[in-house]
């Protein structure tokens, strides 16, 4: 979703762009508890026409499915005993405990995101779920401070005054 009513945030240079307090009102209008419920809330920035029309290419998709494939493999292996839990996205509490082991370096980092941000225990759980997401993807068996960091970065609509 845009949080911006008129759809341009966060191109300012556009003559319908909407003001912060009206998009203030307009995200008013979703509940923190609903927001709390989606994993992944990030800005994307328009990308200029110069990196549209560039000639270099990114990431192959066949090398990034492989990565996904290989993680969706590593979380089914893990979840094997489970019935109905196949994915990260489906742990509940205890199994968060188990599967989402921290070391004292990734605690702090989490613990402070926590207080700075004022995060609640509903994104705390979705925080430790992504992150062992991307520890997946990286085919790493614990969780460090850097998925946990970039798990932070995924909650910006968490953060108090993302509006400027």
């Amino acid at each position: 979703m845009n949080p911006s009513p008129s759809g341009y945030f966060p191109d300012g240079n556009t003559p319908n762009a909407s003001s912060p307090f009206e998009m203030k009102r307009y995200l008013s209008k979703i509940s923190g508890p609903l927001l709390d419920r989606i994993d992944l809330h990030i800005e994307v920035q328009p990308v200029p026409f110069d990196k549209l029309s560039d000639e270099r290419s990114g990431e192959p998709s066949k090398v990034i499915r492989e990565r996904v494939t290989k993680a969706r493999e590593i979380q089914t292996e893990r979840f094997k005993s489970s019935n109905s839990v196949h994915y990260n996205a489906q742990m509940n509490v205890k199994q968060i405990k188990e599967f989402c082991e921290l070391n004292k370096a990734s605690k702090v980092l989490l613990k402070t995101a926590m207080d700075s941000l004022n995060l609640s225990a509903r994104a705390y759980d979705r925080i430790l779920k992504v992150a062992r997401t991307i520890a997946d993807l990286a085919s790493e068996k614990n969780i460090s401070p850097d998925h946990i960091a970039e798990a932070i970065q995924y909650r910006s609509l968490d953060r108090e005054g993302w509006l400027g």
